[in-house]
């Protein structure tokens, strides 16, 4: 059998894997060898794996996650599944280098600042967005502002101008939300794309919302040097910003869920009202920390129940224990439509998203229960 069959060593040459790179494939089983000799415990390949060899070795140069490799390996002949992982993992891979241009931008500024501290001033843009769409941004984020006195970055939203878009952005630490404004008429144009950030006090972030009220048109802002302003009616608001550096949010707005289900905003609600749970009673998460268990079968059927309920879980069931508050003040309230829950596991972030509002979801990390 072995005549017909290439080694360890042989295969290694001629993909461009590592020997232990093929061991380690095997033991994750992605590329398992044809056969393994009983005696010697030595590994032997069938000419046709070749391929998926060489296949594996690019898709290691790209970064693809394990369990993507897996999956493209494993593909169905013909599905376009392993086309369409390859084709998330290209916006991924996108995504990545325009955050770190962004940052690269900054870094440029910092750098400035420093060697020439007398004579480089933080740029200030001006800009417009809908006054409906600033309201109902900060309606979206208002929520998850944190108020620990030791982290008192979290204490404010985060204004973020990027290119064509004004992101607003609140977490606490357990939950994250986000939401976007499309921009208009940024001044100075000179770039292409612009960029400005600044942390929003919430008391000021709540008096600019207060001041929008239902008003409709434009509203005019204006970040940099370390203070926001904000005109709308012939009526300004200004103030400083927090001195604080904000933590980088980008990596969660490109989560890869595992499940994605879809359904009613009211449908969820109902079930998080009327579902049992079970109290934790201290933990990050907060004293009395009510906590629901979000569950998804092997069919794709999803339910809510109490975490102590059916504790090994049907064969194959995903399940994700949630601070049923936190996932209450999640969905919106004026959003009769569908809902986007997306799941990535027990211990990864889960999203809730409407459908038509893609820009503007929220990020829960689930509760951890006692072994």
């Amino acid at each position: 059998m072995e005549s017909d069959l290439r080694s360890i060593g042989e295969l290694a040459r001629d993909s461009g894997l590592s020997i232990s790179a093929l061991r380690f494939y095997d033991g994750a089983e992605v590329l398992a060898p044809a056969h393994v000799d009983p005696r010697t415990g030595y590994r032997w390949y069938a000419p046709g794996q070749l391929a998926d060899a060489r296949l594996l070795a690019r898709l290691r140069r790209v970064g693809l996650p394990l369990a993507d490799i897996r999956a493209v390996l494993g593909a169905v002949p013909g599905s376009g599944a392993a086309q369409r992982l390859m084709d998330e993992h290209l916006r991924r891979l996108e995504g990545g280098l325009a955050d770190a241009r962004r940052e690269l931008s900054a870094i440029r500024r910092l750098i400035d600042q420093r060697e020439n501290p007398m004579t480089t001033t933080p740029a200030e843009y001006r800009f417009t967005v809908p006054a409906r769409g600033l309201a109902e941004a900060l309606d979206a984020v208002r929520f998850a502002v944190g108020g620990d006195p030791e982290l008192p970055v979290l204490s404010g939203v985060l204004f973020d101008l990027d290119g064509g878009l004004l992101r607003l952005v609140a977490t606490d630490r357990y939950r994250m939300a986000l939401a976007e404004v499309p921009v208009a008429s940024v001044v100075p144009e000179e770039s292409a794309a612009p960029a400005a950030s600044a942390v929003v006090p919430v008391a000021l972030a709540d008096a600019v919302r207060a001041l929008l009220g239902s008003a409709a048109g434009a509203v005019e802002l204006a970040l940099g040097a370390g203070t926001v302003h904000v005109t709308v009616g012939g009526h300004r608001i200004e103030g400083a910003a927090l001195d604080h550096d904000y933590p980088d949010y980008r990596p969660l707005v490109r989560l890869e869920p595992v499940r994605r289900i879809g359904l009613p905003a009211a449908e969820l609600r109902a079930a998080l009202v009327s579902a049992a749970t079970s109290s934790l009673p201290s933990g990050p998460h907060g004293a009395d920390c009510e906590v629901a268990l979000l569950t998804v079968d092997g069919e794709g059927r999803f339910a809510v129940a109490a975490p102590d309920a059916d504790a090994d879980g049907a064969a194959g069931a995903l399940r994700v224990a949630v601070n049923r508050d936190f996932l209450l003040e999640a969905l919106p309230v004026d959003t009769p439509g569908q809902l986007l829950l997306e799941l990535g596991g027990p211990i990864a972030p889960l999203a809730v998203r409407t459908a038509d509002r893609p820009g503007t979801f929220s990020v829960l990390m689930p509760v951890r229960l006692p072994a």
